[in-house]
């Protein structure tokens, strides 16, 4: 036997002996380190990731394409669940001979998912038809025709004891199918016509998430639109130019005074020298809005007359989307989407983590967005009373569709066999609305939100959301919120561009880049030294508004994974500080790209496996021990094969 085989079975030998050894004498909740290089080993970053950007003719090609993917994935999406929904209603409802109570039943689907437009009941043992919600979108003759081709095909299909799904067709503006299908007995069909506009709503909302249009309209907000190194004015012409602008409100300037607060008196004063009403005030800074003075106005009247520590614009800020164990011993939860449609939670080893911490109801994490849909079947008992700093006093109902699948993202309920899983089984959503029915945001209803959740129990604050200014205001509400140790993530921006975007780029925030399922950087994804950490964010599916699921893609749906990924370490180890959880996020990711941190990826994509393994003491389940010792096995293996 050769030298070099004498070492690697001694290796062996020692390997297994101290594996037994571990496995009699270690205590009951065990952990270690797994071999970091396996993802990159099998996901390497293409050489492509590390060249120039591209040119912004091929920017909107890539970004066209993701559109394109999330669209597709979402008719998938949609088409599944519409499919086990029909199917659960007939299983529920065989045996009903009651008129009324199938048509109690019928109104309630119909409520709870105002998608399908109609359902149409045949019994074929009496040769009734009932039809609920009747009628038909109209539409031009053309479509009429096609309409009725459809649903006679499905009537010929389910007649024939075959299920049937038609392509889609269009009717004026909305999109349609038919589906049907017969109960297990085969002696009650029904049909149901199915509007597609979530295909609609996903294109609208990808457009504007991915910079493919310019964003936002100027006229619609009285907004400036201003280069963001010297705040000279430029016209947002095309979703590329959004990388070197900044938007704000052009009659409006945050002011901070120094020292103390200014006096009742020298705020009435102030309100009548530029024309305003009472200003807003949040922390330490105050919003002044003027009704005859634009912001550089403003910034000429306080810098000259009250000296105060700063001012700047009043920024907008935007969204930035785009149970059973198996031989490995990961939970493979049964929601209907998780095997097929999620591909992110496996890439980062989330269903090894879930062996060692699924969250705890006491870590909530905030989701600071558009809001929530609060009934969403999905997110039921996972949501707890939110915010609305847009509209004050009202709940933070999710009117754009970003914030309720960000939420699905890190807590969509897991294991009740329904649409997604989430990355966090029990941890708390607190939604906070801070950007309005555009999805678009302040400074202030950001910075507002930010400090609300920090006074009302986040222990994590997902931020996918931003812009290309450096606030300090709204810097001010990130420290706030840091110094009341809370893990802060956010979204590093969906324009393909060096530029740091903030919340993003400040250094008390995780920055969140954003990869595709081969571990690549997303065509999309912003890039940078201030980049932290990496994470799945191409046609991500999750819950969506109307009950719905929707696939999206954009740095937006990276942020909540690593956000989820913190709800759990601290479930886990609830005595490590804001700093320590984001430490073990960065030192246990999974390094793509060069070696070491760089602007693509930050350290890597996040490992939620290895990240909670760190959190817990490197102990090692009982349920995950045999993989364990095989890992080290291969570790000996592979570093004696690299020795000469």
């Amino acid at each position: 036997m050769s030298r070099k085989n004498l070492t690697v079975a001694g290796l062996v030998t020692a390997a297994f002996t101290i594996g037994l050894l571990t496995f009699a004498l270690r205590p009951a909740t065990n952990g270690t380190t797994r071999d970091a290089a396996k993802v990159a080993v099998q996901n390497p970053a293409p050489t492509s990731a590390l060249h120039s950007p591209p040119n912004p003719s091929q920017e909107k090609t890539l970004k066209k394409t993701s559109l394109s993917q999330d669209v597709e994935a979402t008719d998938h999406l949609n088409r599944v669940d519409v499919s086990r929904h029909l199917t659960k209603l007939l299983s529920e409802t065989d045996g009903m001979s009651s008129i009324h109570d199938k048509s109690v039943y019928a109104k309630r689907l119909q409520q709870d998912h105002g998608f399908i437009s109609m359902l149409m009941w045949i019994d074929f043992r009496t040769q009734k038809t009932e039809t609920f919600k009747s009628s038909f979108p109209k539409g031009t003759e053309q479509e009429n025709k096609q309409l009725l081709k459809y649903l006679n095909t499905a009537k010929t299909a389910i007649h024939g004891h075959q299920s049937y799904e038609s392509p889609t067709f269009t009717i004026g503006k909305e999109k349609y199918y038919f589906i049907a299908q017969r109960n297990k007995q085969k002696n009650v069909g029904i049909i149901a016509l199915i509007n597609q506009k979530v295909l609609g709503r996903v294109a609208d909302h990808q457009l504007k998430n991915l910079r493919l249009i310019p964003y936002p309209k100027e006229g619609k907000y009285h907004v400036e639109s201003v280069h963001t190194d010297n705040l000279k004015d430029i016209t947002v012409k095309t979703g590329h130019d959004n990388e070197n602008a900044s938007h704000f409100y052009e009659n409006e300037i945050v002011v901070r005074f120094k020292g103390n607060a200014p006096t009742q008196g020298q705020l009435q004063t102030i309100t009548a020298d530029i024309h305003c009403k009472q200003p807003r005030k949040l922390g330490y800074a105050y919003i002044f809005r003027s009704e005859k003075m634009t912001y550089y106005q403003l910034k000429s009247y306080f810098t000259n007359k009250w000296h105060p520590e700063y001012t700047e614009p009043h920024y907008m800020y935007l969204t930035n989307d785009t149970l059973t164990k198996n031989a490995e011993g990961t939970v493979t939860p049964n929601d209907m989407l998780f095997s097929t449609y999620q591909w992110n939670l496996p890439a980062i080893e989330t269903e090894l983590g879930w062996n060692l911490s699924k969250g705890s109801k006491e870590v909530v994490v905030a989701v600071v967005d558009t809001g929530v849909q609060i009934n969403h079947p999905d997110l039921q008992g996972k949501l707890l009373t939110g915010y609305n700093a847009i509209t004050n006093g009202s709940t933070p109902e999710d009117d754009v569709g970003h914030g309720t699948h960000v939420s699905g993202i890190i807590g969509a309920l897991v294991n009740n066999g329904e649409g997604v899983a989430g990355i966090s089984w029990y941890n708390k959503i607190l939604p906070v609305k801070a950007l309005d029915n555009s999805g678009a945001g302040t400074t202030y209803s950001v910075a507002e939100g930010i400090i609300w959740a920090a006074d009302n129990g986040a222990k994590v604050i997902n931020l996918s959301l931003g812009n290309y200014a450096d606030s300090q205001f709204l810097h001010d509400a990130i420290k706030y919120a840091y110094d009341r140790d809370i893990v802060l993530v956010s979204a590093a921006g969906n324009d393909n561009t060096e530029r740091p975007g903030y919340p993003a780029a400040y250094p008390e925030v995780i920055a969140v880049a954003a990869t595709n399922a081969s571990g690549e950087k997303a065509s999309f994804s912003n890039y940078g030294d201030y980049i932290d950490v990496a994470a799945p964010g191409e046609s991500i599916a999750s819950t969506y508004p109307d009950s719905q699921y929707a696939a999206l893609s954009g740095t937006s749906m990276a942020s909540p994974h690593v956000a989820a990924l913190a709800g759990l370490v601290r479930s886990l180890n609830p005595n490590l500080t804001n700093k320590e959880v984001m430490d073990l996020m960065t030192k246990n990711a999974v390094d793509l790209g060069t070696s070491g941190h760089d602007k693509y990826f930050g350290w890597g994509q996040v490992d939620i496996y290895k990240t909670l393994q760190a959190a817990s003491g490197n102990q090692v389940p009982l349920q995950l021990f045999p993989q364990h010792v095989r890992q080290q096995m291969n570790q000996l293996k592979q570093r004696t094969n690299n020795t000469p």
